[in-house]
C-alpha cells in the first residue's frame, strides 16, 4: 500500500515540500520568538520523523537566522513564509503552510506564560505548560539597539525578530483574525491576526532599506512585508491608506485594543478549532468591503 503524505507550500509557492503520514504531535507555541518570527499571535508546528520529510522545490532559497544558539529559524527569502527544517531525527514545519489536513490535532499550549498581552487563550482540553512541555529554558534574543524616545505620544511601536527593522505606528482601532488561505500561508499560522491601526505616524525608525514586500501577483491588494535578515513579519508602509494593516506578533506594545472579529472561517485551516467567543464571518464582516471599511467603523 502506497504511504499517504501531506504537502505544503510557502505564500509565493517557491518553496513546495511533502511529508510522509501519520506525523508525530503538534502543538501551539505562544513564545515572543515565534510571535515576531511569524508575526502571528501564537504559531502551530507540526513534527514528524526527518527521514520521511522530502523537498520537492526551492530549499536553496531558503533565508537563515540564528534566533537562539545553535536554532535557525528559515523562511522563504521571496515572500517570507516560514519554512520548514531538520534537527537530528526530527522534521518540523509551520502547520500554517500546509495544504491539507495533516491528519493529527494539536495537543498543547507551549509558553503560555509569554502569551501576547492582548491574546487570552480560549478554554479547551489541551494542556498548557507556562514554558517547553519539557524543563528546557526558553532562549532569549540577542539584544538590539535602543530606540529613541516615540516622536509623540500614542503611537504604538513594534519591529522584527532580529531586531533590524523597528517601527512607529498610530493606535489601534480593533484586531482581525482572518482566516483566508492567504493570510495563513503568509503568517505560516493558524490565523492572520491584523491589528488595524491609524496610519498617521507611520514610520520605520530603522532598517527600512531591509524590508521586502511581496504582492501577489493575482490579487487586487494583498502584499506581506517581512524583515530580509530574519523573516519576521512586518507592517508595510501604508502610504496615502488610512490604516496600516499591522501583524500582531510584530508589536512591542500593546494595541489597546482586543480581537472583535474573525473572519474567513469558510477558509479556515481543517487543525483549528475557533473556541473563543468572537464573531465569525464566512468571508468578510457583512457590510463592508474589507477590513479596511470595518476599521473606519470602528472609530478610526
Amino acid at each position: 500500500m502506497a504511504t499517504s503524505s501531506v504537502q505544503g507550500c510557502c505564500l509565493c509557492g517557491e518553496l513546495r515540500w511533502e511529508i510522509d503520514l501519520p506525523l508525530d504531535w503538534a502543538t501551539h507555541c505562544h513564545c515572543s520568538i515565534c510571535r515576531r518570527s511569524h508575526g502571528s499571535v501564537f504559531a502551530t508546528y507540526v513534527v514528524g520523523p526527518a527521514d520521511s520529510f522530502r523537498w520537492v522545490a526551492g530549499e536553496a532559497q531558503t533565508g537563515s537566522y540564528e534566533s537562539s544558539p545553535g536554532f535557525h529559524r528559515h523562511f522563504c527569502s521571496t515572500c517570507g513564509s516560514v519554512s520548514p527544517d531538520r534537527m537530528g531525527e526530527v522534521a518540523f514545519m509551520a502547520a500554517g503552510c500546509l495544504d491539507a489536513d495533516p491528519q493529527l490535532r494539536p495537543d498543547r499550549h507551549i509558553f503560555v506564560d509569554s502569551r501576547a498581552s492582548w491574546y487570552e487563550i480560549p478554554e479547551d482540553d489541551l494542556a498548557r505548560h507556562g514554558a517547553y512541555a519539557q524543563p528546557i529554558a526558553e532562549a532569549q534574543r540577542s539584544p538590539t539597539p535602543e530606540l529613541p524616545e516615540l516622536s509623540r505620544p500614542g503611537l504604538l511601536r513594534g519591529g522584527c525578530l532580529c531586531g533590524a527593522v523597528a517601527y512607529e505606528v498610530g493606535p489601534g482601532v480593533g484586531i482581525v483574525h482572518c482566516h483566508c488561505s492567504r493570510c495563513r500561508k503568509s503568517r505560516s499560522a493558524a490565523h492572520a491576526s491584523n491589528v488595524m491601526c491609524r496610519a498617521q505616524g507611520f514610520v520605520y525608525a530603522r532598517g527600512a532599506d531591509l524590508v521586502t514586500t511581496y504582492k501577489v501577483p493575482e490579487a487586487e491588494m494583498f502584499t506581506t512585508a517581512f524583515c530580509a535578515v530574519c523573516g519576521g513579519g512586518l507592517p508595510r508602509d501604508p502610504g496615502t491608506a488610512p490604516f496600516a494593516v499591522v501583524p500582531g506578533g510584530s508589536l512591542d506594545t500593546d494595541p489597546g485594543t482586543l480581537p472583535q472579529v474573525h473572519i474567513f472561517v469558510g477558509s479556515k485551516a481543517p487543525w483549528f478549532e475557533i473556541r473563543d467567543a468572537v464573531s465569525q464571518n464566512e468571508t468578510y464582516v457583512p457590510g463592508f468591503a474589507n477590513s479596511h471599511e470595518w476599521a473606519a467603523a470602528q472609530g478610526g
